[in-house]
């Protein structure tokens, strides 16, 4: 068994000689215990080894690598519009935000930013805003399964699922979309679905305020999640946490009001901000909170969204979605870094073009859902079991960009 770097004491938690926790120095109330990598509270193939003393949480240190598909090396090896494809399988549930990060990155290199039709930023974010509901709904639903609730899960994945079909039926993709291109889009908008996605905003909705009624003010839930997992502000700044992670420690940093890209500075919304309503700031009620927020904020955007669409931005038989980027992508020697405000936090490409090649020469990914696992030990020291399963959901951790 590979031996634990931490070692735990009655007043604190330090560091200590590596071999502490090997198994022949383990103290006689001390289990070593492994919580996946098959493990449905660990939200995907995550494996957590923990040090417990009866039902507390000693230590704990996450293992990673059971998903590691070389994304960034395959990167490498490809044109960049064909990398569009594995760039919707980093963080699977938000497939339409992570293309729209890696195709800003792209077109500032070839100096597009801003120069795109509005109809294409007003149709990015569009799906966008609706894939971030899509997994806000994933991530509170199941996080309900944790605490212990069926209910809110099947009523959220039921409105996923409209979600899910509107986007197959522009893509031709159940949740690997391959939709948002370098210069463009794939094509337009199906006709008739702008009336579509007008008929569900209701339902969602209705949806919302039933779930925030269900779980948000439910006492077993307030008990399982108010001042558990608790996360200061300076300890996730300082872990590079971003997204509801951050904003639920109070801190109102969104990429999409502090980068201003695409066209969200025309766009009116909110920053939904933890609060401390149910007990401290940055506990694990306040996470899931905002991220329930946050759909609502979302409706907002495509309701604007769709204004736009019908209105001044509406279709022409003369739009080319895929007219501003010739099939050979060449941009001059650089290196560029650009973020977005995915529904887990900053997603970042730094990409490396050597001015030759229609191939990157390197590429790198900021991944949000990475720095929030790192910060699980800091939670997680001191809390009983149930409690860790608790922290890992509010974490809302997908592992296909962490092992990327």
């Amino acid at each position: 068994m590979k031996p634990l770097q931490y070692q735990y004491q009655a007043e604190n938690f330090a560091l200590s000689d590596p071999n502490r926790y090997s198994l022949e120095n383990l103290k006689s109330e001390e289990m070593i215990i492994s919580l996946g990598p098959q493990h449905p509270s660990t939200h995907g193939v995550l494996r957590l080894e923990l040090i417990s003393d009866g039902e507390l949480v000693v230590d704990v240190v996450p293992h990673l690598g059971y998903l590691h598909r070389c994304f960034e090396k395959h990167a490498e090896a490809l044109p960049y519009n064909q990398i569009i494809p594995y760039v919707d399988r980093l963080d699977y549930m938000a497939s339409m935000n992570s293309e729209h990060a890696y195709v800003m990155a792209v077109e500032k290199m070839l100096d597009l930013e801003g120069k795109l039709p509005p109809r294409i930023e007003y149709i990015r974010v569009l799906v966008a805003e609706l894939n971030r509901i899509a997994s806000h709904f994933v991530a509170v639903g199941t996080y309900g399964l944790d605490i212990g609730a069926y209910t809110p899960f099947l009523w959220l994945m039921r409105d996923r699922e409209h979600i899910q079909r509107l986007l197959e039926w522009l893509s031709g993709a159940r949740m690997l979309y391959n939709y948002v291109w370098i210069g463009g889009l794939f094509y337009d908008l199906p006709v008739g679905f702008e009336e579509r996605v007008k008929e569900l905003i209701p339902v969602l909705k209705a949806t919302i305020l039933e779930v925030k009624n269900l779980v948000e003010e439910n006492s077993i839930f307030i008990k399982r999640t108010a001042n558990v997992g608790i996360l200061p502000l300076s300890t996730a700044i300082n872990y590079g946490c971003t997204g509801p992670v951050l904003r639920g420690s109070g801190l109102p940093f969104d990429l999409r009001r502090v980068d201003a890209y695409s066209v969200y500075p025309e766009l009116e919304f909110d920053i939904p901000v933890g609060e401390g309503a149910m007990g401290q700031v940055g506990d694990c009620w306040d996470r899931n909170h905002v991220r329930i927020r946050e759909c609502e904020e979302s409706i907002r955007i495509v309701e604007q969204c769709l204004e736009k669409l019908v209105g001044d931005c509406k279709r022409t038989k003369d739009f080319q979605p895929q007219a501003m980027v010739p099939k050979k992508i060449r941009p001059a020697a650089m290196d560029v870094y650009v973020r977005a405000e995915n529904p887990k936090g900053e997603l970042g490409f730094f990409i490396r073009a050597d001015g030759k090649s229609d191939i990157p020469s390197r590429m790198k990914v900021r991944a949000c859902s990475f720095h929030h696992l790192s910060v699980l030990p800091t939670l997680a020291k001191g809390t009983y079991l149930a409690d860790l399963v608790a922290i890992i959901g509010s974490l809302d951790l997908v592992m296909g960009e962490v092992d990327r």
